[in-house]
């Protein structure tokens, strides 16, 4: 069972985040959830609850992101990880750390990380030990 309801990351473009976010979520299985005109964008993995929101900020200020934060996706494969990096800089995304072993975490922690349109650090992480 998951331990989070859905997470909400700010944009100051819904047009232009749900193209970076429906290429670059695709290579983890994560698609986004049809919604009517004007709501905010929302992404799923299937039929699982957890979810991923992109929201214009309720105060009108523009979104920003929080240092030292960023939203970690699971990844099925390495493959999955390097298709979601390539997928992200190819969209705009900022590189933040090319895909590769994290051997200060684990023996398996294959990550990459990326900034999205509007700064927002994201991760996608396998833990599985290569075929």
């Amino acid at each position: 069972m998951t331990i989070f309801s859905h997470v909400t990351l700010g944009t100051n473009d819904y047009e232009k985040a749900a193209q970076f976010y429906d290429a670059v979520l695709a290579p983890l299985g994560i698609h986004r959830v049809p919604k009517p005109a004007g709501k905010p964008l929302k992404y799923a993995k299937g039929d699982e609850f957890t979810v991923l929101y992109i929201y214009l900020p309720f105060d009108g200020n523009p979104a920003s992101w929080g240092n030292g934060t960023h939203v970690a996706f699971l990844a099925e494969s390495r493959d999955a990880v390097d298709a979601f990096h390539a997928q992200a800089i190819a969209k705009g995304g900022i590189d933040e750390g090319k895909p590769g072993l994290r051997e200060n975490y684990s023996a398996n922690y294959y990550a990459a990380y990326v900034r999205d349109l509007d700064g927002n650090k994201l991760q996608a992480v396998c833990y599985t030990e290569q075929a």
